[in-house]
This record gives structure tokens, sequence and C-alpha cells, in this order.
């Protein structure tokens, strides 16, 4: 926090909250022992200043950004390694904090080491023998080895059975060989691929004894461990500069005949015999161990840049003032408007539905990967389907509500300074890496088709199915409930109409001649609309009952603006669907418009707490790292400070003016 002075606007606005802000930044956290540790950490590594940068790194070069960012990875890990050994904390502490927002404070456009830490290492722990792991992960977890995951190539991405790179056991010298046989098969995307690690796991389709097994896990080395120069036969560089990130040294990979070990096939599930005997994993789907784990995070990551994204826009609304709509008053500040408070409200309640749901996915998670080491498979596809829709759902929404945020900044949210652009440029990203939106959405489709399916056919469903039976037994919609259950049920009938009649549709197209491939694709669109219309369900009504639970052991002021914030989310929601619950429940015209009341009537109840909430998600100056949302609200005085430090600013004459303004202004050029 600030210790200079505070903008009057922005005191006044947290003189006027209602609740304790200490007590919900303990609640957010899990309790006050668990707010002193995060901030203990992030003083330690704040303490540093790593995050200093004598020239903003919005002003170099892409060569120059990369360079910073291997020199902060490396600062930052050999702190945390200090920490570790004087605190005797293990490494899992600080990983926590850097996956989240302090991370990205020092890190601002990414990390050259995040694929090592999410990825690398996962796979490893996943999907390696006992021994395999044993021989590899203490090196990777000291940093002795630096690694990357290859999945994607130039020409596939989330197809993944149609990726091209091959891996052909030679029993004769017991290795694998590598090959990229065209230029579509070369590896492209892998953050810090491309002059960071010197080690992959890459993703090939297997060949051996002539037949292809199709995708498996393969480490191979990629450069020397001493001079870092690529090895024989590995063609590796960087794929150039992006809208965001362009500090993650994304990389292309291409093989030349590469040979690796045997053991160097990850073997846990899996196995390839010296002799080039193929055998079986128990299930082809345990390999989805890591692709899951990267979604379930990416949702929590998404909660973490909505909260960046509306803590700035909100503290900025309410120092900026504009307009006159009373004549003679004071220009009102533009958290005032109503159109503002719509704009920003709903974004500070997605901080908590996502919160929530990543917190019970998480958990779920949990069960279901105890589950399959005790050999139980039965609950994989739901928690498949459910990390497919909630990465794409919450990656939209918070790519939707982080635009929002700068739009509501006006013109200076388009600065850089804001610091809004550069979490656009993050959160966006994530709509197609880890599975392009519309793919995970169609993979959802594929489990809701099935469930509705099973339950036409009288069997039992999974607990976030159930409530298909009630649909495909033929019940009436129930008079519609103008409560938070009612909307949540509202929303369930409408997922499970859509269901329906995407099924009806693909089989209608399938007596018309159609088959089955093409009636899928041909109703696709509508798929996805009912993936989406189940996952929203789930998110209302998983924010819905966490919050009820959770807010039994807080104060009575706290708990009323918690559950006016679950109301205004689940009420947004359903005006946005207002054509399908219209379309799917009994809900009229007069409903509607007591929903419209009820929701402006929210924004009424909340505006007085606005700061207080973003307040309380407790992001430092340091993290948030916004002229426009710095907890002291001076906002003019930082935008023109940060305008100082522009190196055009450097000098009062430019020397293009003397190279060629001049000349030309004299007609001499």
């Amino acid at each position: 926090m600030s210790s200079g002075k505070v903008n009057s606007d922005l005191q006044n606005e947290r003189h006027k909250c209602t609740f304790n802000v200490t007590e919900l930044i303990n609640w957010i956290d899990g309790g006050a022992k668990k707010t002193e540790e995060r901030k203990k950490r992030e003083d330690m590594l704040l303490k540093e200043g790593i995050h200093h940068e004598e020239v903003p790194s919005m002003y170099l070069s892409h060569k120059e950004k990369y360079e910073l960012a291997v020199k902060k990875a490396c600062m930052l890990f050999k702190m945390i390694r200090r920490l570790q050994e004087e605190e005797n904390a293990g490494m899992e502490n600080y990983m926590a904090v850097l996956g989240g927002n302090l991370g990205s404070a020092i890190l601002s456009d990414g990390s050259p080491l995040t694929l090592h830490y999410v990825m690398f290492i996962p796979t490893l722990m996943g999907q390696g023998t006992v021994e395999q792991q044993a021989y590899w992960i203490g090196r990777a977890f000291n940093l002795s080895i630096i690694g990357t995951y290859a999945q994607t190539e130039l020409g596939h991405g989330t197809f993944i059975r149609g990726l091209e790179t091959t891996a052909t056991y030679d029993a004769t010298t017991k290795e694998f060989v590598l090959h990229s046989p065209t230029l579509t098969s070369y590896k492209w995307w892998p953050g810090g691929l491309a002059h960071t690690a010197n080690y992959c796991i890459v993703m090939a389709q297997l060949y051996t004894k002539g037949q292809c097994h199709g995708i498996h896990p393969f480490i191979v080395q990629l450069r020397d461990e001493e001079t870092h120069m690529p090895l024989p036969g590995i063609k590796v560089g960087e794929i150039g500069a992006k809208l965001g990130m362009n500090g993650t040294n994304n990389g292309f990979l291409g093989f030349d005949q590469v040979r690796i070990p045997r053991d160097h096939m990850l073997m846990k599930n899996s196995k390839v015999l010296e002799d080039g005997t193929y055998v079986n994993a128990p299930s082809s789907k345990l390999t989805y161990g890591t692709m899951m784990f990267v979604r379930v995070m990416i949702v929590n990551d998404m909660c973490n840049y909505m909260a960046k994204a509306v803590t700035i826009a909100t503290r900025y609304s309410a120092v900026r003032r504009q307009s006159q709509p009373k004549p003679n008053e004071p220009e009102p500040q533009i958290l005032d408007y109503v159109t503002q408070q719509h704009k920003l409200f709903v974004g500070i309640a997605a901080v908590h539905a996502f919160r929530l749901t990543a917190d019970w996915l998480w958990t779920m998670y949990n069960n279901v990967t105890a589950e399959l080491e005790a050999g139980d498979l039965e609950r994989l596809p739901e928690l498949h389907a459910l990390s497919c829709c909630l990465k794409a759902v919450s990656t939209a929404e918070a790519a939707a509500g982080v635009e929002r945020c700068r739009l509501a900044c006006g013109g200076h949210g388009y600065m850089l300074a804001s610091n809004l652009p550069t979490t656009y440029g993050h959160v966006t990203a994530a709509c197609t890496y880890e599975g392009e939106n519309t793919v995970m959405l169609l993979q959802t489709a594929r489990y809701l088709v099935k469930a509705w399916q099973q339950a036409a056919g009288g069997n039992a469903l999974t607990p976030t199915v159930a409530y298909l039976g009630s649909v495909t037994a033929g019940r009436r919609s129930p008079p519609w409930d103008s409560t938070v259950d009612g909307i949540v049920a509202g929303f369930r009938r409408v997922a499970a109409g859509k269901i329906g009649l995407c099924v009806a549709q693909i089989e209608k197209r399938q007596k018309g001649g159609m088959c089955y491939e093409d009636a899928w694709n041909m109703t696709s669109v509508q798929l996805t609309e009912a993936a989406e219309a189940h996952c929203r369900a789930i998110i209302l009504s998983t924010y819905h009952k966490e919050t009820e639970e959770r807010v039994k052991s807080v104060s009575p002021a706290l708990k009323k603006v918690l559950l006016q914030l679950v109301d205004l989310y689940v009420v947004y929601w359903a005006l946005q669907y207002v054509g399908d619950l219209l379309r799917f429940t009994s809900i009229s015209e007069r409903d509607i418009e007591l929903l419209q009341n009820w929701y402006e009537d929210l924004l009424t109840k909340l505006r007085p707490n606005a700061v207080g909430l973003v307040d309380s998600f407790d992001i430092k100056d340091e993290i948030l790292n916004s002229a426009l949302g710095a907890y002291d609200g001076r906002a003019y005085e930082r935008l023109m400070e940060d305008a100082m430090r522009s190196p055009l600013n450097a000098q009062p004459v430019n020397d293009s003016f003397h190279k060629y303004l001049k000349p030309f202004m004299q007609g001499k050029l």
C-alpha cells in the first residue's frame, strides 16, 4: 500500500464501506494465518527489488525483453532457493505464489520458466515410472536442467491425434528415432523452448514393429548442458513477437533423425519392451492427466487476472470525474453512473465465482486422480468434460471482462501504463492455449450427448449431469421461480433443452442420409451453445452453494455483501440468456422486468462497497503495476511520471528533427 497522500475521492469511498475489509481479505485467503503467510512471502520477494526496471520493459526491443525475463527468472529462483534453505520450507510454498499475482508482477510479460514448472515437471510426475521420476525430477526441481513440453505443431494444435512428429523404435540399438517429416510437423509454441530449455517432453506418434500406436511422451535433450548449443539433428528457435507474453520465449522445434535411449520414453502407462513389443496402458485416458491439471490451473489464473483488472478500473472510476448531468453541480465520479457499475460490478462478482469454482474443481481433480491411482476410471470422463468447458468459459469471460474494464477507463485504459492492455494480452492468449475454446466446448458436448442418451435409456448419471434425467423423462417445465435457486434451475432447463435439441437434430440429419460426422458438424454451433449453457449452470450453482456454505462463519455485514454479489452475478447472466430462458422455461415478460429491476437495485446496493470489495483482493501496487489503479488513487500524477520515463523524453530535441524534419520543412529533403 502507498504511504503517500491518498486521493480524497478514494478515501471517501473507503469510509463508505459497510464491512470490514480485513475480514474479507482473510476469507478470500482461507484464514488470517494464510493472509499473514501470503503477505510475508510477498514482502520477502518484493524486498529483493527484482521487479524494478531502470527502463520500463515496454520500451525494450524484443530481444532485450527476453534477456531481461531470463535475468529476472534466474534472480527469482536463486532467491527462492535461498529462502527455502533459510526457512526449511517446501518449494510448493513459493511456487503457489509465483503461479499467481506475484509471479506476473516480477515477470510482467511472461516467464521463460513457466512450462518447466507447470508442464515439464507435472508430466514427469504423472507419466514417468518410479525409476524415471527418481532420475529426472530431482534435476528438474533443482533447475540443473530446464525443461519444456512440446505438443502443438505448426499444422496441428487441439487435434492431438493429427500430430505428425514420429518416434520410431529401433530394436537393434534399443533407441527411438525422432523425426519431423514435414514443415507442419515442427513443434510450435512451447514456452521456454526457443533459447531457454535444454530438455523437452515431446509428444510424438510412436512406431514400433511397423505399427503406429498413437501419441506418446518422450524426454529429449535439445542442447548441450555445458555450451547450450543445439545438439545434432535439433532445429530450434523462436517463433517471433506476439500480442502479449513476449518474455515467455515461445519456440519451434524440428527433428532430423534424432536418436534417444529407449528409457527416455515415459513409461508409467504404455511401454515398449527391448525387443520392440508394445504394452498398452490400462486406459488411453490416463494420458489426459497433465492437460487436465493445466486446465484446472487456468481457471484460477483467470480469477487473478480479473481481480487485477477490476481493481484498476474500479479505483480509477472513483477518482475520475466527468460530465455534468445536473446543471451547476460538480462533475460526478464516473462510478456513480449506473452504466459504469454495470461494466464493473459483475467483474468483481466473477472473481469470487471463478475462485470458488476453481477450488471446487481442484478438489474434484484430486479426488478423481486418487481414484485413477486405485484403477477406478469411472469419473474421469466427467472431470475431462468439466475441465474443458470451465477452461473455455472462464477464459472467454475473463477476456471479455478485462476488455470491458479497459474500455471503462476511457482513453487512459489504452495506455500500457494502465496495465490493462498487457493483462488483456495474457487472458486472451488463454482462449487458445491448452485447447482452443470452441474445440473444448465440443469436447464437453460429446460427453453431454452421451449423458442425454444414457438418461433416455433410464441409466444413472454422474452428479454434474444428473439434471438431464428429469428433462429426458418428459417432465413439464415448472412455474418460473425468481430466486437464485430458481434461476440456476432455469439454466439447467436451458442446457438440457439445448442438448435434447442437438440430439434430435443429429438424429434427424442422419435419417435424411447424412453420416454421423457430417450431422455432428452441421449441428456444432448448437452443440457449443449447449455446452456453454451447461457450464454456466455449473458455475452459477457452484458459486451459490459454495458461498452459502462459507458465509456461515462471517459477520452479518460481510455475509450480506457476499450474498448480494452472488445475486448480482446470477441475475446478470439470467438477463444475458433471456432469449434462451423464454424458449426453454416458463419465464414471462413480467418476470424479466422484475429481474431487470432486481439487477439495478443490486447495483445501487453494492455501489458504496465497490472500492472496499476490490481493496479486499489485496493486490499490492508493485503487483498491480498500474498508474490508474494504485492504492493512493494518484492516477494523473502517476500517468505523468510514467510518461516522463519514456526514452523519447530524455532529450528535448530528437535526432530525427535534424536528420529529417528540418530538411523536409525547409524543402531540402
